[in-house]
């Protein structure tokens, strides 16, 4: 058996999008993505994420006329069921440079960090809770034993006063309500 002289090679394959397929949905702009959705810190290997399934997508076609978003699913990979996105070979609109990108990041990152709280401070005391806290820490077992002597005459006719039936406030026709208690009884077997 004969070898070939040389190993073949493989063809040397365009540059461009795989798929001549667009979706007929409207380009995506990229100034109107937020500036953390998109990625062009590489040109080349430029990501962002789909407005449809959230999912980090890179963008086809750099070096072509049309650039457009990857083919994707919208599932985790051997995870979900593979349901092709809306968001696929989706074209791009750049309408925002390197720069202005870069620029909008920044202001965002700023915009971000000064909504963050960077120290928890104390709540201030009102009088009245200053005056509340240092009453309960000078008072003692006898002291609250006293106010509770003094507060004990006007419960007993807090409850006096719950436990009476007003007169006349029965209903003339209805059953009476039982007073005496109810117990469970088995039944003999």
């Amino acid at each position: 058996m004969a070898l070939p002289a040389a190993m073949p090679t493989a063809k040397e394959r365009p540059r461009r999008t795989r798929t001549k397929r667009v979706s007929t949905r409207p380009a995506l702009k990229l100034s109107k993505l937020p500036p953390s959705h998109i990625d062009l810190l590489d040109p080349l290997q430029a990501t962002l994420v789909c407005k449809d399934c959230g999912t980090w997508v890179p963008i086809t076609g750099m070096n072509s006329r049309v650039q457009k978003v990857v083919p994707h699913h919208t599932g985790k990979a051997h995870i979900a069921d593979a349901i092709h996105c809306r968001g696929s070979n989706r074209r791009i609109d750049w309408d925002l440079t390197i720069p202005q990108w870069r620029q909008a990041l920044t202001d965002a990152i700023t915009e971000a960090s000064s909504r963050t709280a960077t120290t928890v401070l104390p709540k201030p005391f009102s009088p009245q809770t200053n005056w509340a806290l240092q009453a309960r820490a000078e008072r003692t077992a006898a002291g609250r034993k006293a106010d509770w002597q003094a507060v004990l005459p006007r419960v007993a006719d807090a409850d006096k006063a719950r436990r009476a039936v007003p007169a006349g406030d029965t209903p003339a026709e209805a059953r009476s309500v039982p007073t005496d208690h109810l117990t469970v009884q088995r039944l003999a077997s």
